[in-house]
This record gives structure tokens, sequence and C-alpha cells, in this order.
């Protein structure tokens, strides 16, 4: 690589020449020298790849983190708060919704979700599910193909690869990988959320929000997508964001997270930042998919177990990344 053309980059491209050639995209966050370095930090990464998929790259890691949401940290009473036992998901209230505290129901029904108390730092969550479009991206670098190739030239399955419907994921390991890869280009510590992250997320900084929504209500077709019963994908962005501006929490695809699972896990987790047990089997996803009945499936509170490996990429499945730093970008 041209020494004069890196120092240029590294400097956010103060040669007229180097940036035509970068073709620096703008950024709502970063300053040109930062944008600068990740040019360059992917042109050291991937020195033989075309200059036009660079730039993609490059794009593409920009808007990761111009598209992250600061949110501040604090403490909250993790788990399941519950909820008035006879509810209509379409209404809004705030808790306990006019019943005495001490008589609503367990929003969950497997128990693994008691209340307890976490005090989580300041960290920036992705407004959006990781898109199919990034992640093909991703796997091209790789040298991957396009995920469900074998299926993309059927008329009929057209709307599940639009590249702004949500990444589905085989294995946890790739989901993973993805947040970290825009983490190495950038030089930000990007990865999965923990499950703290995003329940406390989902519920706009930990209040008693029963759906992740724009107003905590669920509204099919209006804050969230219709109840088709079968597996089907929307765009990541297609209904309106909950108040911290993070869409889709709950709803078209379920998303793993960092945390491994453990039943009891909540019942001796530190307070401080939990990251989950040590080891385990599988691994914690959160929120909902098109296939399951919403009004109990699509709250802020509750826990599912997911498998290292689905077996294929499913739709169903899906993931959004994380940037561990306290500080707004």
């Amino acid at each position: 690589m041209n020494m004069i053309r890196t120092l240029a980059l590294l400097v956010g491209c103060a040669a007229a020449a180097a940036c035509s050639s970068a073709n620096l995209p703008e950024s709502q966050k970063l300053t040109p020298e930062k944008v600068g370095e990740i040019a360059a930090r992917i042109e050291a990464q991937y020195p033989n790849l075309a200059q036009d998929k660079r730039d993609e790259v490059l794009r593409v890691v920009v808007r990761s983190l111009d598209e992250m949401v600061f949110v501040e940290g604090g403490t909250f009473e993790m788990g399941d708060f519950g909820w008035k036992c006879d509810f209509n998901p379409a209404e809004v209230c705030t808790w306990p919704c006019g019943v005495p505290e001490e008589s609503v129901c367990n929003i969950t029904m497997d128990g693994d979700a008691p209340l307890h108390t976490v005090e989580l730092s300041s960290y920036h969550l992705a407004a959006r599910k990781t898109t199919l479009g990034d992640f093909d991206l991703f796997r091209s670098v790789l040298g991957e193909p396009p995920v469900r190739s074998e299926l993309r030239d059927r008329e009929r399955l057209r709307y599940l690869f639009d590249p702004r419907n949500p990444a589905p994921i085989r294995e946890w390991q790739e989901a993973k990988d993805y947040c970290q890869w825009v983490g190495k280009l950038s030089g930000y510590a990007v990865d999965l959320p923990t499950e703290a992250q995003w329940e406390y997320a989902a519920r706009s900084g930990g209040q008693k929000v029963l759906y992740p929504t724009d107003d905590g209500s669920l509204k099919l077709g209006v804050n969230y997508q219709k109840d088709g019963r079968k597996a089907r994908s929307e765009r990541v962005d297609a209904y309106p964001p909950n108040p911290l501006g993070l869409y889709a929490m709950s709803g078209i695809a379920t998303e793993v997270v960092n945390d491994w699972y453990a039943k009891d896990y909540f019942r001796h987790s530190p307070v401080k930042d939990p990251q989950g047990p040590e080891e385990g089997a599988e691994k914690v996803a959160r929120g909902t998919n098109s296939i399951e009945s919403p009004w109990s499936s699509a709250n802020t509170v509750m826990r599912r177990n997911h498998p290292l490996d689905l077996t294929k990429h499913l739709f169903t499945a899906s993931f959004r990344c994380a940037l561990q730093h306290s500080e707004p970008l």
C-alpha cells in the first residue's frame, strides 16, 4: 500500500487525491480523521480486495457506528415485573395499570426471570437489527456465498431477501463474528450486547414497559408486524422505534445476545454489568419472531435458550450489535 496514501487516510484524507481515491463517506458522528483511520485499516486488512468493495465495507462500518444509539446506564429491576392479569395488548397504560401492585400476574411462564437489581454502565446499541445486505457483504469478504442462495431465484420468496430485512443466522458464532468484524475495522469495542443491556434498552432505560414498541402497546400492523403465524420477514425499520430510538426490539426475528443461557442465572447474577454464566451449552435470545403469538411472546422480559447451531440460516433468528463505550460517540 502506498505510504503517502496511507498517511493521508490516517489524517482524514488531507490530500484531495487521496480523498477522491478513498471515496470517504460523510459521518454523522465521526470526524473525517476517524473515517480516514477506518479506511486505512480496511485497506491494510484487505489489500487484495477491489477498491469498490473496500469502499462498500467502509460505508457499512461508518453507518454501523452512526446508527448506534447511546444508552445512558443506570440501575433497574431486571426480570418479570408483572402485569395486570386481564389486559388488552393494544392498551397504553403505566404500570401497574390501575391494579394493586401485589395483584399483578407473571408475564412469563417459565419462571426463569425473577426480579433482581442490575446496575449498568452506559453503552451503545444498534438502532436496527443487522441487515441482510450488510451480512451478505460480510460473508462475501470472507469468501462465503449469500445466505440461502438456493432460494433467491424463487419469485414467491423474493420478499425474504430484501437487503433491508434482518440478517438470518445459522450459528450464534457468525453473529458475534460480524459484530467483532465491525469492531476490528472501526477500532471500537463492538460485540453482541449482553442480555441485561438488551432488556434495559427494550424497556426504554429499565422502565416497566410490557412491549418494546413506541408506546408500550401492541397494535398489529401499526407498531408491530401483522400476526401471520408463519415465517415472514420485513424491513428492520418497518415500524416506529421505541422511545430510545430502537427499531423492532421484538418481532420479525429473535435476537441472540452474548450470554450463555442458564435457567437459574438471574437468582445469583452480579449486580454490576452482568455478563451471563461463564459457560453453557446454549446462548440467550430475546424478543420474538413472526411465527409465535406476539401478545404472549413479544414482551420485554421473556428469555429464550438458543442453540449454537440451527443447522441452516433461519429468517426467525437474527441479531444487533452493541458498542461498549461509556461516552457518546
